[in-house]
């Protein structure tokens, strides 16, 4: 067994272990992928400022992301396609966010259905939405997140179109793998992940399979998304999807300072500062460096948490310090899942709890909830100095 210190050390694991085409899917971005590389790279540039003889004892990493008690300010991220990365990917890495205490987000493009999490799961998960053409699917499916008890509904507003990911196309990217020569080569070297699939419950979109009419391909994300998800989504569709809710909502995909305004000025209970991982417009600034715009924007009027690029527990110290309640972790958590199944992820967890345990210490805090700009130390254009 090897010893696990950080996140990079499942990613190797998970990069043996997996096919091809679906560590791809996780490990890129659209494009040249420049937006992937910055969300990462860019957290580098801040810098932490140490204190010293300072009582460190009775530390807490706990808080609160829209008034539900977390272990950490950490959520594990909507993400497509996580049953395949394992089998029953989605109810794996659900039992290990409820077992450490933290919100666990179901993709509605996931492998494993509502049903599938909320029967083996005893308490409330978060629901992912993608908007789409069809109405009466889209009020179906919010409806049967309803009835699984979802606490929260993270409303997605980067993917009304998708944006291009050259290794997808490439890879043929489908669920379940369709079986040419190239991925069968491939899937003979994963005969340990191959042994799993064969006895997961799913193996195809379990949200949108049996769901919807008129599919002519189930199992390709981008023949799914160019058919049914809707480019015309708004601020009134929001809106109206909002009241169909009628529970706490979560905007997603918010890297715009005015957007930000007017998802708080709807009456979200959060939004999340996202540039889906790098995966939709390629050449945006990354999440961390837009988080200081978009606190100055919305002022305080609504929670705000962020999205992409997050691989450590400082990674998490620094967005809490420069103003979010709430962090997620996409890749962060699939790489354990990936190499580990459930104890992956769980082990990803603690990764980043100790992580930001630590650091928070050796930066004279005890308490979360006392992170700010003086922990930090940010180069004075972080933010960058662009012609208007």
């Amino acid at each position: 067994m090897p010893v696990i210190t950080n996140i990079d050390d499942l990613k190797r694991i998970y990069e043996r272990r997996v096919p091809r085409m679906f560590y791809d899917y996780a490990e890129s971005g659209s494009w040249t992928e420049q937006t992937f590389r910055d969300n990462s790279a860019d957290f580098h540039d801040i810098r932490l400022r140490q204190k010293v003889a300072v009582d460190m004892s009775g530390r807490s990493t706990a808080s609160q992301m829209i008034g539900q008690d977390v272990a950490m300010p950490v959520a594990l991220a909507p993400v497509g396609l996580t049953g395949m990365q394992h089998a029953d990917g989605e109810m794996k890495a659900a039992k290990a966010a409820l077992d450490f205490g933290v919100p666990f987000t179901l993709s509605t493009m996931s492998i494993n259905s509502i049903e599938d999490v909320a029967e083996h799961t005893c308490a409330p998960f978060w629901f992912q939405l993608y908007t789409m053409k069809d109405e009466d699917y889209v009020r179906r499916l919010i409806q049967r997140a309803k009835d699984a008890n979802c606490s929260a509904l993270v409303i997605t507003l980067d993917l009304q179109i998708l944006g291009q990911r050259h290794k997808d196309l490439k890879n043929g990217l489908s669920a379940p793998p369709k079986l040419t020569a190239k991925t069968i080569a491939n899937l003979m070297t994963k005969w340990a992940w191959g042994i799993e699939m064969l006895g997961a419950k799913r193996r195809e979109f379990g949200n949108i399979v049996g769901h919807v009419q008129g599919i002519s391909d189930a199992s390709s994300l981008g023949a799914w998304t160019a058919e049914q998800f809707d480019p015309s989504l708004d601020w009134k569709k929001i809106e109206k999807l909002m009241e169909q809710w009628g529970g706490k909502v979560i905007l997603k995909g918010i890297l715009d300072p005015e957007d930000a305004k007017m998802a708080a000025k709807l009456g979200a209970d959060a939004i999340v500062v996202s540039n889906h991982g790098g995966r939709q417009l390629d050449g945006a600034l990354s999440s961390i460096r837009m988080l200081p715009r978009i606190m100055d924007a919305v002022a305080g009027d609504v929670e705000v948490h962020l999205d992409s690029g997050i691989r450590s527990g400082q990674d998490v110290l620094k967005a809490l310090a420069l103003g979010a309640k709430g962090t997620y972790i996409g890749r962060a958590f699939v790489y354990g899942l990936g190499a580990m199944g459930q104890k992956g992820v769980t082990t990803a967890l603690e990764v980043i709890q100790k992580e930001l345990d630590t650091t928070m210490a050796l930066c004279g805090e005890r308490n979360v909830a006392d992170l700010g700009p003086h922990n930090l130390l940010v180069p004075q254009d972080f933010c960058g100095r662009w012609q208007e």
